[in-house]
């Protein structure tokens, strides 16, 4: 019994001096940072608090965030205006006996269907070509009745168009029905667009538009966009739209319910967000005092101060979701994309598992005696 008791003792002092080498599925907070004060270090350690969060605001982002711009909105011309490839229906009423226009008995000659040149004019008979390119109807049916006066001065003129193919926008994929469409209303809108194309995929969790505007790209997420209608932003013609489901991620890792690649349910994601996104923490073993964001910046955003960047290219922030100060401060930290959210292993776990390799030991000891 009493080589037992000693055997057993031997195997408990032990399993106390090598505590950090037992089984566990996550690292401690200090074994992470524990390196963070040498003066060679490769990394820097910031406290999330309310203190910090206003310097942090002045950091650059990470990831891909605001890798592009957006337009807000802009009024669009008071008319459709016509351009090349538009189709004209002109109809020109003249009650002359003697027209030149229409036949006898016949008030109203109905013109064929005249397609706009590339040069944005139109072939009249009697008159030659009227540049109507860049004009609102009524501003084009004035001019072509001026033009006709010299032949019949009491001809008038009535004028509709149709968009051609240049004067339309589309809708390359993401939305239920893809397609080209043509601008018929003036103003027309993003969200007017996607309302045409039958809207954005179910199936996207957080779509993002892309509007593809001659050699620039502009994207807005969709609902950014459905809460701040002054960002709906008017269209113009060869505009094409894409819609895509956001492919911004976080890793999840540690003591958590989930340790997989997350992909953002929405524009801005907090730490308290992500912890959620995550499962929550393991009650059993993860430390609520030690959730640690680590993020790589570019060596751009260094600074030595520390202030407008970080003062070094690879930061592990840390949070204590004990604390009032420390919950507020992880609601209002961002994640940014490819961030590493990592929850830590409680040290009391350790100690849990010694104690129970302890009471087996003392277990099996009472069974052999």
């Amino acid at each position: 019994m009493t080589i037992w008791r000693k055997s057993i003792g031997a195997i408990a002092v032990a399993a106390l001096l090598s505590g950090c080498a037992l089984p566990r599925g996550a690292a401690l907070q200090s074994e992470i940072t524990k390196n963070a004060d040498d003066e060679n270090a490769q990394f820097a350690v910031h406290p999330v608090t309310k203190t910090f969060l206003p310097r942090y605001a002045k950091w650059p982002s990470t990831g891909g965030v605001s890798r592009f711009s957006w337009i807000s909105k802009q009024r669009g011309p008071i008319g459709r205006v016509i351009l090349s490839g538009d189709k004209i229906s002109i109809a020109i009423w003249d009650s002359d006996e003697n027209s030149l226009l229409t036949a006898r008995e016949q008030k109203v000659a109905q013109l064929q269907t005249i397609g706009v040149s590339t040069n944005g004019s139109v072939f009249v008979p009697y008159v030659g070509s009227v540049t109507i390119g860049g004009m609102t109807d009524s501003a084009a049916r004035e001019k072509i009745q001026e033009a006709l006066l010299a032949v019949s001065p009491s001809a008038q003129v009535q004028l509709s168009s149709v968009a051609g193919s240049r004067h339309s926008v589309s809708i390359v994929s993401g939305v239920n029905s893809p397609g080209t469409f043509p601008i018929e209303e003036r103003d027309m809108t993003v969200l007017t667009a996607l309302s045409l194309g039958g809207g954005a995929k179910d199936r996207f969790e957080n779509p993002q538009i892309r509007l593809l505007r001659g050699n620039n790209t502009y994207a807005i997420s969709l609902d950014r966009l459905l809460k701040s209608p002054a960002l709906d932003t008017t269209l113009r013609s060869g505009d094409k739209i894409v819609v895509a489901e956001d492919e911004s991620y976080f890793l999840a890792l540690g003591a958590s319910g989930k340790e997989e690649l997350i992909t953002f349910p929405k524009e801005h994601v907090s730490a308290l967000d992500a912890v959620s996104l995550m499962g929550g923490l393991s009650d059993s073993r993860a430390n609520p005092e030690g959730i640690l964001v680590l993020r790589e910046y570019s060596p751009k955003a260094v600074r030595a101060d520390g202030v407008s960047g970080p003062e070094n290219e690879r930061v592990v922030f840390t949070m204590d979701l004990t604390s009032a100060d420390g919950l507020f401060s992880a609601g209002k930290f961002r994640i940014n994309p490819k961030d590493v959210v990592y929850a830590t292993e409680s040290p009391v776990n350790n100690a849990r598992t010694i104690i129970g390799l302890i009471g087996s030991g003392f277990g099996i000891a009472s069974q052999v005696n």
